[in-house]
């Protein structure tokens, strides 16, 4: 239990008694004292100061008498800064957690509370995932744990993006190029091989476009006309009539696809319960068209397609079925959200998607709010800003895409210079090497992408992401591996830790480790995983500040070397599992 759940009720309880009054502990805002003040925690009084008719220092004072009165053991003293009460918690209290939960597994299992379905990654098959979807995947893999240590049931999902124009596009190219090539005939990666031929129709498509204008035509007649164009659009007609060779080479390809993608999600560790796909469930919904007639949710116009009005949400019409009675991309989205509740009956349906889409999401939500379907508020879009090279936005058909694989592999290669530049690593195998190499590297990818605010866009830079001193992953895997390292030379015992007093760097290192659970706490409720990274990096930082000031192992006394043994061994515990819910593992040794 983590100490702001304790002094919540405790300080409701004082409010109670000091004036007759109840005040819901959702009221009580706590936080972490800053460090221009002294203490540890920060009561804020401006909430109770209207209500009470009070001076907030006459508050504060009150209150802080109060609970030093009847909680000695927990509060020693306490200071008021305008209208912030700034509590010292005990020694006692910061020991006690040091020795119950120094060598207990983090974090602590939460009974089952809600059932949530992630829908992530979510990939087109005409090309090889990029570093774009590797936010997105790393993002919905993060939240869905984070959300699991909270007590929820969770459940990963994905949707292949297998259909339509831009499907065609590859199998055009592909029939026209390819002479026949495979991923066997070619030694391509099967996701790789499909996104060349999408690039090679972007690539013909310009150049027809170019010499029909260059023939007379005008350009938008140009681009409506290219050959090859017209061929993809054919081939999707050709698709949606099930013509079977159009059909069996869309299998062929996708199944390509499909194996390129596997291979990739088990190298960065995604996984999902189920993936949907969008050829099996596009014409999905259009029952809920017919619902929301009746129920005068939509109308249909003169020329028969049906819209649903929403300008009184800020928005505006919305086209729900076209007039020759096709879906479009909300009539499928509502059917998808009625199909997920129908396998997993979710309390919130998370969707990892870009920005770019918040309108569609809203729209989604609002419809089924209007219907009245029962999932409809559990529909919950965590947006997250785009990823951008230090050259500006990347383009597939133009190949300027970073691939994910290419990535990952030129990172291994940096981890390796980088580590073989400190020159610590002469005593591991070959076998154990490769593996220290891909954990830094992908450590390093993922804690780079986590780090930031996922509504905030990021520029990716690969050499900054494996620093080993900077705000990295490696940084963090570094800390990790250098307390292991001293573990095993000097195990932990379990003696009692004493009556000499903390020292300031013991006593801010332990603050920062109570606070594990709080993070993970709010990093759920705001589906948030850079609240996790920034907070794991901060005690990496802290326990180095410490180490450089404090001995471990030629401690002034053996109370301390216990002490301090303990405190090592809690925070590579909690080192391990915040970089675990952010999928990052933390190696033994560096």
């Amino acid at each position: 239990m983590s100490i702001v759940s304790i002094l919540k009720p405790i300080i409701a309880n004082t409010l109670e008694q000091l004036y007759n009054q109840k005040f819901d502990e959702k009221s009580i805002a706590i936080n972490i004292t800053k460090p221009e003040f002294e203490g540890d925690y920060t009561l804020v009084l401006f909430s109770f100061v209207k209500e009470l008719r009070k001076k907030p220092e006459d508050l504060g004072n009150e209150i802080g008498n109060k609970l030093i009165a009847e909680n000695p053991q927990l509060i020693t003293s306490f200071n008021i800064i305008k209208g912030f009460l700034n509590l010292t918690i005990s020694e006692a209290f910061w020991k006690n957690f040091l020795y119950s939960g120094y060598n207990v597994k983090l974090p602590k299992e939460q009974p089952v509370t809600q059932k949530v379905m992630v829908e992530y990654a979510s990939p087109n098959t005409n090309k090889p995932l990029h570093l774009g979807h590797l936010r997105n995947i790393f993002l919905g893999w993060s939240i869905a744990e984070i959300l699991k240590s909270q007590g929820a049931e969770v459940q990963k999902t994905s949707i292949a993006n297998d259909r339509g124009i831009h499907i065609c596009k590859s199998m055009v190219a592909w029939q026209q190029f390819a002479n026949g090539a495979t991923p066997e005939s070619t030694g391509i990666k099967g996701d790789h091989l499909v996104g060349d031929y999408y690039v090679m129709f972007g690539e013909q498509y310009k150049a027809e476009v170019k010499k029909l204008v260059e023939e007379g035509m005008s350009k938008e007649d140009a681009e409506k006309n290219a050959p090859i164009m017209k061929a993809a659009q054919q081939m999707l007609v050709d698709w949606e009539q099930g013509k079977p060779e159009v059909v069996n080479l869309w299998k062929q390809m996708n199944g390509w696809v499909y194996d390129g993608f596997s291979e990739t999600y088990t190298r960065i560790g995604a996984d999902f319960y189920k993936t949907y796909y969008e050829s099996e469930i596009y014409l999905l919904g259009k029952e809920f068209v017919q619902e929301g007639l009746d129920k005068g949710v939509f109308y249909r116009k003169e020329d028969g397609s049906v819209w649903i009005d929403l300008s009184s949400e800020g928005l505006d019409e919305k086209l729900v079925l076209r007039k020759d009675g096709t879906s479009v991309y909300i009539t499928q989205d509502l059917g998808l959200a009625d199909e997920k509740y129908k396998d997993f009956p979710y309390n919130q349906s998370i969707y990892v998607i870009a920005d770019e889409q918040n309108y569609h999401m809203k729209v989604l939500k609002l419809i089924l709010q209007k219907l009245g379907k029962p999932y409809s508020d559990g529909i919950y879009h965590l947006s997250y800003g785009m990823v951008e090279l230090p050259s500006g936005r990347m383009k597939t058909r133009e190949g300027t895409v970073v691939d994910a694989d290419d990535l990952l592999d030129e990172l291994v290669k940096v981890a390796t210079a980088k580590t073989e530049e400190l020159g610590k690593v002469k005593d591991f195998n070959d076998t154990e090497l490769k593996e220290l190499y891909n954990t830094l590297a992908l450590g390093a990818l993922k804690f780079y992408l986590l780090r930031v605010d996922p509504k905030k866009r990021m520029i990716f830079n690969p050499e900054e992401s494996i620093d080993f001193h900077g705000f990295t992953g490696p940084f963090v895997q570094y800390t990790h591996a250098r307390i292991k390292s001293i573990l095993r030379n000097e195990p932990v015992s379990d003696n009692p830790l004493g009556t000499s007093p903390l020292l300031p760097l013991e006593k801010e290192l332990l603050v920062l480790l109570e606070q594990y659970d709080t993070t993970i706490q709010q990093a759920a409720e705001e589906h948030n995983p850079s609240l996790l990274a920034i907070y794991i990096f901060n005690v990496a930082k802290v326990f180095n500040s410490f180490y450089a000031a404090h001995s471990i192992r030629s401690a002034e006394t053996e109370e301390k070397k216990e002490l301090r043994l303990k405190i090592a061994s809690l925070t590579a515990n909690t080192i391990k599992s915040a970089m675990g819910l952010l999928g990052i593992q933390v190696p033994e040794r560096m």
